[in-house]
């Protein structure tokens, strides 16, 4: 893909990724550049003609909404609230991120329902073909008037001020525009309001955790694969009529991929002389199918979120309509991703108790892995280390939209926390990132004392290709290093099964 006309479609987050892989080029599609010049006619007619007050346009905004704004001040009050609402604090937002911020507002701003500027869309999209990435920082929105705080650091650099990083170095927003000889978006009414309202600095970062999320869900299937064969697990457990009798797409999903995974293992195929696994073998369908079922959901309400208008208020011109409305607010996405946040630590949770069992010196597995038990402490310590992150992914699972703080002098009493929600999910997806690694460790080491027995084609394949970055331990090593090779050999290593 090259290019992406914006507004020729919707967003998906398959769509999302293939433009992000493929550093696509994006432009405003000719629908697009209609509907937002037919809004903002519109706008400038309302604003020239009409005596009555309209929220944030010829208003303060928040609690100072009973103020009224001249004519010749209206610029003025949009540039201020860019200023004034530049809050954002914390630790800088990753440029993934930040790339994704610009791409959903320009998405959002084509609908045609904003009143924005064209020039002020072909700006944003200027800053993302470009690379020039504002400097956005990860706390600060309650996610209630949509993401304030972030989007205005996200938007100063339009108007000449902020901060940008482009080609490794820090410029200021004016310095970045007169790099490029650009002149700063003189905004107009209502255009301030445009660009701060809205939900993107929330589904931005879901929208990277997606990506990341998917990827885990594949790799713990095949490490759960790896460690259910290391183990001497049965297969019935995946068999397709125990799926089916309880019907749960994930589980039924579940339940192929892993059939598909172990397909012509010697170690499967070896008579068992125990009748049943412990629950994190025996009960992998019906847990990683929950996540995937739970992820799936998040999905789906992410693309009804990517594809709306969520500024306010909103503008209908066929309607003779300026309404103001509430679609800023996070709640339907703040739900959903504390959901996403607690289905994918149970990921980590049952992997840690995978690789405890693997340890526990049963089914003829050497205790902690190593042929020399007490000479060598061997795989005794990573269990810990994943312990620990399951733990504190456990805190991190904890609902952020549960929470609510009275803001704007009580206007806006009730808040989302959202971008709270959303911003943990990556704190909990580094953790699963390295629990996953660690089951590998564990899984691969342990497959090793089933030899000369081999596991499926797609298992001895994968580990073939690992084993070239991680050798197995005969004594004891620094096991962070073999752990940090794993992390690296994931990151270059994409699962495919």
């Amino acid at each position: 893909m090259e290019t992406y006309k914006i507004g020729s479609s919707d967003l998906t987050y398959h769509l999302i990724e293939e433009i992000l892989a493929s550093k696509a080029r994006l432009e405003l599609s000719d629908k697009a550049i209609e509907k937002i010049k037919y809004c903002r006619e519109y706008l400038d007619s309302k604003t020239d003609s009409n005596t009555e007050p309209i929220y944030g346009v010829t208003t303060g905004f928040g609690s100072l909404c009973k103020c009224h704004i001249s004519p010749d001040e209206l610029s003025t009050l949009q540039e201020n609230l860019v200023k004034s609402h530049s809050c954002s604090v914390g630790t800088p937002v990753s440029p993934v991120v930040v790339k994704l911020m610009l791409l959903l507002k320009a998405h959002a701003l084509s609908i045609g329902f904003s009143g924005v500027q064209v020039d002020t869309v072909r700006r944003i999209l200027d800053f993302y073909n470009n690379d020039i990435l504002p400097v956005v920082y990860d706390r600060g929105s309650l996610g209630a008037s949509g993401d304030l705080a972030p989007l205005a650091n996200l938007f100063l650099p339009l108007i000449g001020e902020g901060k940008v990083v482009y080609e490794g170095r820090e410029y200021t927003g004016r310095e970045i525009l007169a790099k490029f000889g650009w002149e700063p978006v003189r905004l107009k009414s209502k255009e301030g309001l445009a660009l701060l309202n809205g939900t993107q600095f929330m589904a931005a970062n879901a929208i990277k955790a997606l990506i990341d999320g998917w990827h885990m869900v594949k790799c713990f299937d095949l490490f759960g694969a790896i460690s259910l064969d290391a183990f001497y697990g049965r297969i019935e457990p995946f068999a397709a009529c125990i799926q089916q009798v309880r019907p749960h797409p994930g589980q039924i999903e579940t339940g192929e991929v892993f059939r598909h995974l172990l397909e012509g293992s010697e170690i499967i195929a070896v008579p068992k002389e125990h009748v049943q696994d412990p629950y994190s073998f025996r009960c992998i369908p019906q847990v990683h199918g929950a996540v995937k079922d739970a992820m799936h959901h998040v999905t789906e309400v992410l693309h009804i979120e990517i594809n709306s208008v969520t500024d306010n208020p909103t503008v209908f011109p066929d309607d003779d309509l300026v309404l103001s409305g509430g679609n800023f607010h996070g709640e339907p996405i703040a739900l959903v991703f504390d959901y996403m946040g607690l289905a994918l630590a149970e990921l980590g949770n049952i992997s840690e108790r995978r690789v405890a069992q693997l340890i526990l010196g049963l089914r003829d597995l050497p205790e902690f892995l190593v042929a020399k038990p007490g000479l060598n402490s061997g795989f005794m310590i990573p269990q810990y280390a994943a312990a620990s992150m399951v733990s504190q992914n456990k805190m991190y699972a904890w609902p952020a939209s549960c929470d609510s703080i009275v803001s704007s002098n009580g206007q806006e009493d009730f808040v989302s926390m959202g971008a709270n929600a959303a911003t943990k999910l990556h704190k909990i997806i580094d953790n699963l990132k390295y629990i996953a690694a660690i089951e590998l460790l564990n899984a691969a080491q342990a497959l090793e004392f089933r030899r000369p027995l081999r596991s499926s084609a797609i298992i001895e394949s994968f580990i073939e290709a690992y084993r070239r970055e991680v050798p197995f331990i005969e004594d004891d090593v620094v096991m962070t290093d073999y752990i940090e090779r794993t992390m690296r050999f994931l990151e270059t290593h994409r699962i495919e099964y």
